[in-house]
């Protein structure tokens, strides 16, 4: 397994295949890197090099007690970068991912990146407030909260399903991709998952958004259930410098696993433009 521990001994297990471009995926809450398998194998038959980590507290890293912050979390991304001197680099970033990339961007990106992908993601602030109207109630991470705490097992085995879209109609439940999720959840840490919802939903990232000037797509399904594309693409798409904005009919918040043929093929366009 390939590692970097940082500075305060924290193991992050990351891969690292193919040569090229670099492109640096950051996956979502509670998973792991496995979450972008189909595009790794597929951008590295394109000629990139593909890499992807596991967020502290999740999959194969080190189950910390504490550093479950967008700061802690983009720091470790920039250890990552630092370590294998990645230049000229292009990060994605799914739902929480997105968060993390656009942080890491923001605040250690200079002179590294060359472009931004957000997909599904939270920015810029998911919580409702005085100033985010639109966001979401407290009660709702709340709830997400006393559901894992209570029996994460099952919270995890139900969360898929709208993640997913399965509850739309026509759309079949697929048990393999629920598994997947299931298992890629439970490798992680409960406190690391619990912490991490507060990381996701208050964290206000306006003023990286306002700091970011390379090429940045923005990919969101107008049927996310999961992160609502109102109070998050709608509005992070105009805060960005230099942003593209594609919206998809239809498309759940897992659409890079139930829609990727369309959402690689969208990514390449971006990558080679």
């Amino acid at each position: 397994m390939q590692s970097i521990t940082t500075k305060d001994g924290t193991e992050i297990f990351y891969k690292d295949w193919g040569s090229g471009q670099p492109i640096v995926f950051h996956h979502g809450w509670p998973l792991s890197s496995d979450d972008w398998d189909t595009q790794m194998l597929f951008f590295l038959e394109q000629g990139y090099r593909v890499i992807a980590h596991d967020r502290r507290g999740h999959g194969r890293s080190t189950q910390t007690p504490t550093g479950h912050d967008m700061d802690t979390y983009a720091a470790d991304v920039a250890a990552l970068a630092a370590h294998l001197d990645l230049r000229d680099a292009i990060h994605v970033g799914h739902s929480t991912g997105g968060g993390e990339a656009a942080r890491y961007v923001a605040k250690h990106g200079a002179g590294r990146v060359a472009k931004l992908v957000l997909i599904g993601a939270v920015p810029p602030l998911m919580l409702k407030t005085a100033a985010n109207p639109g966001g979401l109630p407290r009660e709702v991470f709340d709830g997400l909260r006393k559901e894992l705490a209570a029996d994460r097992a099952s919270f995890y085995w139900t969360f898929p399903v709208p993640f997913y879209g399965f509850n739309r109609p026509g759309t079949p439940l697929s048990e393999p991709l629920r598994a997947n999720w299931w298992r890629q959840g439970m490798m992680g840490a409960a406190k690391a998952h619990y912490d991490c919802i507060a990381a996701f939903s208050e964290t206000d990232f306006t003023d990286d958004l306002k700091r970011i000037d390379v090429p940045t797509l923005v990919m969101h399904g107008d049927d996310d259930q999961i992160v609502p594309i109102a109070d998050s693409a709608m509005i992070s798409s105009k805060l960005l410098r230099n942003a593209t904005l594609k919206i998809y009919e239809g498309f759940p918040h897992g659409m890079c696993t139930t829609q990727a043929e369309v959402v690689n093929r969208d990514l390449l366009a971006f990558l080679r433009g």
